[in-house]
This record gives structure tokens, C-alpha cells and sequence, in this order.
């Protein structure tokens, strides 16, 4: 999967899923997302489509940023199209960063693939609750990063909060996107004495029920590339690598 359609249509979904503080959608085949928080989806241009990009508009796009009063930042696929881009960003001094995978599957072969477990099915609501905020931040969580996706949170369109109880304590949670299309899958959170007992799979089945319910065929994910503990569970999901990219910073 990586067609015109698919990257332009999955990156619209990822970034109304991380909900910039700005966005400039005016540079024909980009968007420029602004953000002044830690949340780098946020915060990255991001090309509609894989091929070749014209180098010319590095230029533009960094002044746009600099004119809002952002850092210049580029999240950028690794592709053999993109070779030349990336050899001009670097000589204009930024760095690539934080290699990451943009995986993908069907609803259908997910949730075919999702075992049945007992005990209770997650369940998804319009906000997040407390404990479940709690659980997506994360104990020991840096402040001003919490703070940032906390504002993230709160300004995302089509996003349902799904919360995975036992005897009213929230053990897993995860965020759902619903947009473009697609189904986006993010926050995936477990307390860390309930691991290995199939309460990520239960929350992603709610996911993918939903998704299911309104008609939306397909799921992404994006996956930092050296988690290889998230990356075996999503194999055994059924995911594929659509397309690796990393992040481009001074």
C-alpha cells in the first residue's frame, strides 16, 4: 500500500489526529502543521505524495515557518524519490532523526486475527477521563511533554478514547482516529503489571469494531522502528510496513 491516494489520505488522518496548533495547507502537495508543543507530528511538513519532490520548495516551506514563528521541521519518507531532497536538507544543515514506521492493514483481517479473551471488552468514549489520561501520560511522564499532548488531545477532531477496565481500574487505553478513511490507532498504553495478557489486542478489537460499524476499511499505525516488542505484536496483527520515514530537525 502506497498509492497517490493512500499517503495523501493517510497523512491528512495522521495530522488531524495530532491537531496543530496551526496548519498551512497551501503549498500545493504539502501540509505544514505548526505546533510549539513536543508532539513532532505536529509539529513536521509532511508531503502528500511519494514522488519526487521539487527540492525548489525547501526554501518556501522554511520561510512559512519561520513567518509563523516556528522551528523548521520536515517529516519525510525514506524512499529512493526522496534521495535527493534529503541530501539538500543536510546540506542546509538539518539532521534525520528517529527513524519511525508507517504500518497498515485491513479492519476485516484484524479483527479476524484479534483472539477472543474473558473478562471485559474496552469500551470507547467521546473524552478522555481521567484515569485515562493518566494512563496515556505515563508515570514519570516529563511535565511540559504531558502538558503539550494534553493540548493535542483536546483539540483532536474524530478521536474516541478507548479504556480497558477491571473493578473500575484502567489497565490499557488507547486513542482511535477516525478520518479520511481511515482508522488510525495511537497511544497504546498498558500498565506495565498487566503486560501479556491481551488487553492491547482487546482494546485495538473495540477499535477496530467501531471502524467497522461506520464503514472504515482500513487501520494505520505509526511505530518508532526500534521498538521491537510493539513492532512482533503488530506483525502478529497482520500489520505491514507501508512506508518507513524519519524526522528532519536542525
Amino acid at each position: 500500500m502506497r498509492g497517490a491516494a493512500d499517503v495523501d489520505s493517510l497523512e491528512r488522518a495522521t495530522v488531524q489526529a495530532v491537531a496543530p496548533e496551526q496548519l498551512d495547507d497551501t503549498v500545493p502537495g504539502w501540509l505544514l502543521p505548526m505546533d510549539p508543543g513536543t508532539v513532532g507530528r505536529a509539529q513536521c511538513a509532511v508531503p502528500l505524495s511519494h514522488a519526487e519532490p521539487d527540492v525548489g520548495l525547501i526554501d518556501t516551506i522554511v520561510q512559512r515557518y519561520r513567518e509563523r514563528g516556528f522551528a523548521p521541521a520536515w517529516r519525510l519518507p525514506d524512499v529512493p524519490s526522496f534521495a535527493t531532497f534529503h541530501t539538500a536538507l543536510g546540506q542546509r544543515g538539518f539532521t534525520r532523526r528517529q527513524p519511525t514506521l508507517t504500518q497498515a492493514t485491513s479492519v476485516a483481517d484484524l479483527l479476524e486475527r484479534l483472539p477472543a479473551r474473558p473478562g471485559p471488552d474496552a469500551v470507547l468514549e467521546d473524552r478522555p477521563d481521567a484515569a485515562w489520561l493518566a494512563m496515556f501520560l505515563g508515570e514519570g511522564l516529563d511535565p511540559v511533554d504531558g502538558a503539550s499532548r494534553s493540548r493535542a488531545l483536546a483539540r483532536a477532531v474524530g478521536t474516541r478514547y478507548a479504556s480497558l477496565r477491571e473493578n473500575g481500574v484502567t489497565l490499557a487505553c488507547g486513542a482511535a482516529s477516525f478520518g479520511h478513511g481511515w482508522l488510525g490507532v495511537h497511544g497504546m498504553r498498558t500498565a506495565a503489571a498487566q503486560r501479556r495478557r491481551g488487553l492491547a489486542g482487546a482494546v485495538m478489537r473495540a477499535m477496530a469494531t467501531e471502524a467497522r460499524q461506520r464503514g472504515v476499511e482500513r487501520v494505520f499505525l505509526q511505530v518508532d522502528a526500534s521498538n521491537a516488542p510493539a513492532l512482533s505484536l503488530y506483525q502478529r496483527l497482520g500489520f505491514e510496513t507501508a512506508w518507513g520515514y524519519a524526522y528532519w530537525r536542525y
